[in-house]
This record gives structure tokens, C-alpha cells and sequence, in this order.
């Protein structure tokens, strides 16, 4: 099967050479925007097309205002700071994601802990957030959610949607509705993605999107707040050093942060965001072409939870084991196909171990045998990825 995988991936992007994870394409006006900006010269974060880009994304995913930042960590730290995580809190959080979501988390003072994931979306699991709640925290007199050793405040839930596809939010929702608990979604992979017909990111008072070079669509780094308008204005403020306007004073009347996004980037984001359903076309039709080539082997594809549309950022299959999934990783990279395994967990992670976690017994299985395969769009006509 690893042969006819190689060769599925070989004829899918027409070439001999190496094959990369998931690389950037630009096929639009990307270079046109770009030189308009130098050509301004309103290259850093005051200039139209930072207005432009973050007006693109409200009116693509629903979202009443978009505040755009340098990366989506910035994006998930200033969110979580809005919704009320303060140092010493808790934020519940899944340990099947990037290390950037614990991240933005301690930057605030605060402490993941770790509820395990469903196998159908590889994300936090609504069944295992609510038991955990049930086991180990209380509501108090003012309908504060507090961890019962300690009494510290479990503040937020930041669920992922891993690899694009869309955790279970009406299960979500009504556990953090349930417990008093703010919900703040890492929805830094999955822009495109809707769960039944609502942009994710859009469900909880906060969500994030990431423009990262791998991304579906890139602004070479970048991120964005999604919020309604009171939190976007004070998501805006703080991530311009919290200045007050003034003529000609600098006037900063609190701790804010230089997390602005460049209009040279904003300028590849609008020129992205212009082909984005055509991207996700593409990634779907990809998608399709591998559960097809894999149907009945070995491997299983992962496929969107039924009532999403997901954006098959990163396309994904399970292997029937470790041994599998080390096979399935040695014998691609070897042949300059990249794959690459899913993230450790991260309380396996030496700064997060001592967070609390649940029974994480999913998280694990999923670890040691699922294997990301090559995602990228195809290239221009005439191009190569390098």
C-alpha cells in the first residue's frame, strides 16, 4: 500500500522531486498588492489594506469585527487576556494541538489542564470536558467555576480544531454555558471550516485564526481576533501598545502590545483571501482522491464530522499502529514524500507536565499512529515547490 500511496502523491502533484508538507502558492495578485503597499510606503501596521484585510475576514466568516494581529499566538494570548484569564487561573484545553495554544495560555499567567479528545474530530471531547467539570470543579457563590484543589478559577475552554476540521461545538458550548466558563476558539487551522453552516471561531466570545506560511492561505505570518464589537475595540487598542489617540503626544494609559499585523502582510492576505474557496476546493478535492486511494487498506483517512464543512488543511490517516506509523514515516521521508506524526501531547511537554490532566487515554492512541501526508495546493503552471 505504501507504494501506491507514493505514487498517488507522485501523479497528484506531477513531479519526481521533493514533495513538501503543505507549501504556500500565490497565483493572484499577492505580488501587485504587495508592491502597492511599497509603493505607499505604509508598509508597517497603519495602512488600508490592514483595514481591507481585517474587513475581508468579518464579512467572509460572519464575524461581527476582526482585529488583525502578527501571528495567531499574539491572536490567542490578547483573546484569552479579553475574556478574563488572569494569573493563577486554570483554561481547559485539549493535549492533541500545537504547543502554540498552551503557549498563549502561560503567557497569561495561567495553567492549561487537559481534557482528553474525540476520535471522530480529533478535538476536544464535550463528554470528557463534562466529567472532568463533574470530578474536580464547583461553581461558587457568584458562579465562578473553581477547581476544587485550590479553589483558583478555571476561567476559559480553548478547544482546537485539528487539522481543519471542526470540533463538536453545540456539545462544547452547552458544557461552557453549563459551568459558567468562557469559551475562546483556536480556530488558527481551520479558516473555510463550518459547523453546520457557522464559520468556526465564531461560536465562543473569542476566536482566533493564524495566516502562518503552511497555512491554508498565508500573509506570511500573521493572525486574526474574531469578536463582537466592544472586545474588538479593546482587542484593537491593546494590540497597538494600548495609545490613546492623541495629535501628536504618546499617550499609554495601560500595558498593551506591539502585536499589530504589517500592511505588507495584510496586502498578501487580501490578495490569498481573494482564491480562498478555490483553495478549498482543491484541498477538498485532494482529500477525496486519498480516502479513495486508501479505502479499504490499512490506513483510515480522516474524513469531516458529519453536519461540517472542513477546510482539509492538513489531511491526515490513522495507522493501525506505532510500528505502522513509523513504517508509513520512514519509508515516505525516504523517498522525499514529506509526512509527518501528529504533535506530542502536551503534557508530555517538560514545562507542561505538571499541569492537571484527565484520563487521556484517546489522546494517546491517536498519537502513536496518526501521520499528516502532503497537502499542499498545486503549484502555478510552470512551477516547482523548492
Amino acid at each position: 500500500m505504501l507504494s501506491t500511496l507514493i505514487q498517488f502523491i507522485r501523479d497528484h502533484y506531477h513531479t519526481d522531486a521533493f514533495i513538501p508538507l503543505h507549501a504556500p502558492v500565490f497565483r493572484g495578485n499577492e505580488k501587485a498588492y504587495v508592491a502597492d503597499t511599497i509603493d505607499s510606503t505604509f508598509v508597517s501596521s497603519v495602512g488600508a489594506f490592514v483595514d481591507r484585510f481585517e474587513q475581508d475576514i468579518a464579512t467572509y466568516t460572519s464575524s461581527p469585527k476582526a482585529v488583525a494581529t502578527v501571528n495567531g499566538t499574539a491572536a490567542l494570548h490578547v483573546a484569552l487576556k479579553l475574556a478574563g484569564v488572569e494569573p493563577g487561573d486554570y483554561v481547559i484545553t485539549q493535549p492533541l494541538t500545537f504547543v502554540a495554544t498552551c503557549n498563549a495560555i502561560t503567557y497569561c499567567g495561567a495553567t492549561p489542564i487537559f481534557v482528553d479528545v474525540d476520535f471522530h474530530t480529533l478535538g476536544l471531547s464535550p463528554s470528557a470536558l463534562a466529567s472532568w467539570l463533574e470530578e474536580h470543579a464547583y461553581r461558587d457563590g457568584q458562579g465562578q467555576c473553581r477547581h476544587r484543589k485550590g479553589h483558583a478559577a478555571i476561567r476559559a475552554c480553548v478547544p482546537m480544531h485539528t487539522f481543519g476540521h471542526p470540533v463538536d461545538l453545540t456539545g462544547i458550548v452547552s458544557v461552557c454555558q453549563r459551568w459558567g466558563i468562557a469559551l475562546v476558539e483556536d480556530a488558527a487551522e481551520s479558516l473555510g471550516s463550518f459547523y453546520r453552516g457557522q464559520h468556526t471561531g465564531t461560536f465562543g466570545i473569542l476566536g482566533v485564526l493564524s495566516f502562518n506560511g503552511n497555512k491554508l492561505m498565508t500573509t506570511g505570518g500573521g493572525g486574526m481576533i474574531l469578536a463582537g464589537e466592544e472586545l474588538a475595540h479593546r482587542a484593537k487598542y491593546l494590540t497597538t501598545t494600548a495609545k490613546r489617540p492623541h495629535t501628536y503626544e504618546y499617550v499609554h494609559d495601560e500595558l498593551g502590545y506591539n502585536y499589530r499585523l504589517p500592511n505588507l502582510n495584510a496586502a498578501l492576505g487580501c490578495a490569498q483571501l481573494e482564491q480562498v474557496e478555490v483553495f478549498i476546493a482543491e484541498k477538498r478535492q485532494l482529500a477525496a482522491g486519498y480516502d479513495a486511494c486508501l479505502r479499504g487498506s490499512e490506513f483510515q483517512f480522516v474524513t469531516e464530522p458529519e453536519g461540517c464543512r472542513s477546510n482539509y488543511w492538513l489531511n491526515a490517516v490513522i495507522c493501525e499502529d506505532q510500528k505502522h506509523r513509523d513504517e508509513l514515516l520512514r519509508v515516505t521521508n525516504e523517498q522525499s514524500v514529506m509526512t509527518r506524526p501528529i504533535w506530542q501531547l502536551m503534557n508530555s511537554l517538560p514545562m507542561y507536565a505538571h499541569a492537571p490532566a484527565g484520563e487521556l487515554s484517546n489522546s494517546r492512541w491517536l498519537e502513536e499512529r496518526v501521520v499528516n501526508l502532503p497537502s499542499s495546493l498545486s503549484p502555478p503552471m510552470g512551477k516547482a515547490y523548492a
